[in-house]
């Protein structure tokens, strides 16, 4: 395994494309292909509304500073929107658009009650202490406390928020309507209506669909190479669900490089050192590029980190037989498609990453039943539904003779234009 090290400056992310563009072309030709007027992909090319928010907030040295936050709600015409808050420094007005379409795409193909929302606040959670954080988070909710509910907007953990940060707000929620309103945020914890496997949702949906590509490819997961590209809460789940069943993981990263073992890494070993952001190859000496790791030879490539990962200047250095977004975004359109053309199966992360929107739809049900179900029937009804979802867009993809990104965004967005049709939108 590689030397250990001491930590040295994080690398910057790659080059950022234009993700909400890149979306609504996705949307457009989606719709083309099934059919639909222009006036359908008009409706549902912006969010329905979006709510940008400035947030004064008292820090813990006496001064005040002003944050930016956002709130998108894509389409409501299939019922109420859900998505995550994201705390990032680069959050931006254009990504929280794009992500609440993504949340709407993902909802369609897991044949969801929903609409895709999606909140960002521009901060750095890491420079900030937990008093400040539950401020800012206070504060947010105030801010756009109009506009969400149970029955409208359902706000669920994302990048750099989690239980604790959808506990505060859904007591800063009920304490501004006055009544108590478990059912307003997703993904919280156990004793206040939280569910069994929200946290590690998302990674078992990718594994499910991990499990699944690998049989349309003839691959036994049993000693298949994986690579994993990101550690934190996705990626180092992943990690473990994988190298339980038997696969080698062969290389991880995260913000600061990659390291890399042909016989596979010890996964119990790096999550037990990985620190809370998912920072672990700094401990170690020989590392090696995330554009490395990338284009390693391997059997199943899982990008679960951030967007724009591959593309048309390395998708023909890409050497793994599947590929699995645990990530959005991470593929862009022609790299998709040149990957196909490769013979490479990719499945893209509105399919691959639905696991937490749907076990956030289980915790929205059970909060309005009031009765809760055991871990085992969580993880029972989410295979149910991943598998169903994966054949969905494999046979779409099969039919149509197209990509499965494209097949995704057909069978994603068809349930959507179907609402809106009912309703007399369009």
């Amino acid at each position: 395994m590689a030397e250990r090290r001491v930590a040295t400056k994080p690398q910057a992310p790659t080059g950022n494309l234009d993700v909400l563009t890149s979306t609504q072309n996705a949307i457009k030709e989606a719709l083309e292909k099934m059919g639909y007027s222009e006036h359908v992909y008009e409706l549902l090319k912006d969010p329905v509304r979006i709510l940008c928010v400035r947030m004064p907030v008292r820090m813990d040295d006496g001064t005040v500073k002003v944050f930016t936050g956002y709130r998108a709600q894509h389409n409501d015409a299939v019922g109420p929107t859900l998505g995550g808050v994201r705390f990032h420094p680069e959050v931006t007005e254009d990504e929280v658009k794009a992500l609440a379409i993504w949340m709407s795409l993902k909802c369609g193909i897991v044949d969801l009650p929903f609409g895709g929302g999606k909140g960002g606040i521009v901060c750095d959670p890491r420079e900030m202490s937990f008093r400040e954080l539950e401020r800012l988070t206070r504060a947010y909710i105030q801010a756009i406390s109009q506009v969400i509910g149970p029955t409208k907007d359902i706000p669920a953990p994302e990048i750099h928020t989690n239980s604790q940060y959808m506990a505060w707000m859904m007591d800063e929620y009920s304490r501004i309507r006055g009544n108590e309103s478990p059912g307003f945020t997703t993904g919280k914890p156990l004793v206040l209506g939280g569910t069994h496997g929200r946290e590690s949702a998302t990674a078992k949906g990718v594994t499910i669909c991990i499990e699944e590509a690998a049989k349309k490819k003839g691959i036994d997961l049993n000693g298949a190479h994986v690579v994993v590209q990101g550690f934190g809460s996705a990626g180092s789940f992943l990690s473990k669900f994988l190298n339980d069943k038997g696969a080698k993981v062969v290389a991880i990263s995260d913000a600061y490089g990659g390291i890399y073992d042909p016989e596979g890494l010890d996964i119990d070993y790096l999550l037990d050192r990985r620190d809370s952001f998912g920072t672990v190859t700094k401990l170690f000496n020989k590392t090696i590029s995330n554009k490395e790791l990338l284009e390693l030879e391997c059997d199943i490539l899982i990008p679960a980190a951030i967007a724009n990962q591959i593309t048309m200047e390395n998708a023909k250095q890409i050497q793994a037989k599947i590929v699995v977004e645990a990530a959005n975004g991470s593929t862009d359109l022609e790299a998709a498609q040149m990957l196909a053309e490769q013979g490479t199966l990719l499945v893209p992360d509105v399919l691959a990453s639905t696991g937490g929107v749907t076990v956030s739809y289980f915790e929205w049900v059970q909060n309005n039943q009031g009765y809760y179900w055991s871990e085992e029937e969580v993880e029972s009804r989410l295979r149910e539904v991943m598998v169903k979802a994966f054949h969905n867009v494999y046979t779409t993809a099969e039919n149509r003779r197209v990509n499965m990104r494209l097949a995704a965004y057909m069978v994603g967005s068809k349930k959507m234009a179907e609402a809106a049709r009912f309703r007399g939108w369009v």
